[in-house]
């Protein structure tokens, strides 16, 4: 009878299990303020870009000459520009170009990127030498004058854009892979899956590629960012989005002639701009510190 407290006592007093690698992730992105930020600003992005255009209280091109530069009132939330257009009309459709533009660039740039870096961090030399010569020649040039150039050769238009920045950002995310490959398949793991002799598509596909999915997922993260100034700065210099859709860069260059008379017509797409980068940004610095196993 007198162990018996004793034993409950130790009962009552056993660790809880350890939690899984995902759930552990979670509970540090969770408690990761800057990240949840970014997360709630992508988050309200995502849905703008979705049903935007269903609530949208005009269409974006229903042009209304009497009402042309209205500054913000109950009617016209963020006010016209210089045709009548409803500027919170057609910033909500522009999150849908930026959106697509951003996800659609940078998935090209992560899907060829990754896969290039995996063959140059696994393979031979002169395969890694080869494919690493030609990244290097790519970031040689400034991103903004790559794009450009390569927009020069394909034409103007959102689908070129979208081409433009997915190929400018190839080699970044080609860098990246290979100097995580070169980590990983240095652990005993990949060792002893060549020593079972796993063909190298199996090893990459199966034993490589998810230890090395941090990294990639946090430059995704970053990169889609980057992604929508590009756009903006193309369809700001006539290069992407063509008239009269709306984009947040082509709404920007429509509005700096009329700073001075109607400054909103610029500044509000320049504010949408700017916290979209903002929030891909943050969540890009949760999402690193959450994957880092060293944060705790």
């Amino acid at each position: 009878m007198a162990d018996t407290p004793t034993h409950t006592a130790r009962f009552g007093s056993e660790m809880p299990p350890p939690r899984g690698l995902l759930e552990d992730v979670l509970l540090r992105f969770i408690h990761h303020r800057v990240g949840m930020i970014g997360a709630v600003i992508i988050i309200i992005l995502l849905v703008t870009a979705l049903i935007g255009p269903t609530l949208a209280p005009y269409a974006p091109n229903k042009m209304n000459f009497t009402s042309a530069f209205q500054p913000p009132t109950l009617e016209h939330l963020l006010g016209t520009d210089d045709f009548g257009r409803d500027i919170l009309s057609r910033i909500m459709y522009g999150a849908g170009v930026s959106i697509r533009v951003g996800v659609v660039a940078v998935g090209l740039a992560a899907t060829v990127g990754t896969f290039l870096g995996m063959v140059a961090g696994y393979g031979r030399r002169i395969v890694d030498e080869t494919i690493m010569r030609s990244m290097d020649v790519l970031l040689a040039f400034p991103t903004i004058l790559l794009a450009l150039a390569i927009i020069a050769i394909l034409g103007k238009g959102v689908n070129n854009a979208m081409i433009a920045i997915g190929v400018v950002y190839i080699p970044i995310f080609a860098r990246i892979a290979r100097s995580a490959v070169l980590s990983v398949k240095q652990e005993e793991f990949v060792t002893a899956a060549q020593a079972l002799g796993a063909g190298d598509i199996h090893i990459l596909w199966r034993h490589i590629l998810p230890n090395i999915l941090a990294p990639i997922i946090v430059e995704t993260s970053l990169s889609l960012s980057f992604a929508i100034l590009a756009e903006a700065a193309l369809s700001f210099f006539g290069l992407g989005t063509q008239p009269p859709d709306p984009s947040w860069g082509r709404m920007l260059a429509e509005g700096r002639e009329f700073l001075n008379q109607s400054a909103w017509i610029g500044i509000f797409p320049g504010m949408a701009i700017m916290l979209s980068v903002m929030g891909f940004n943050f969540l890009g610095d949760g999402l690193r510190d959450a994957l880092d196993p060293r944060m705790k």
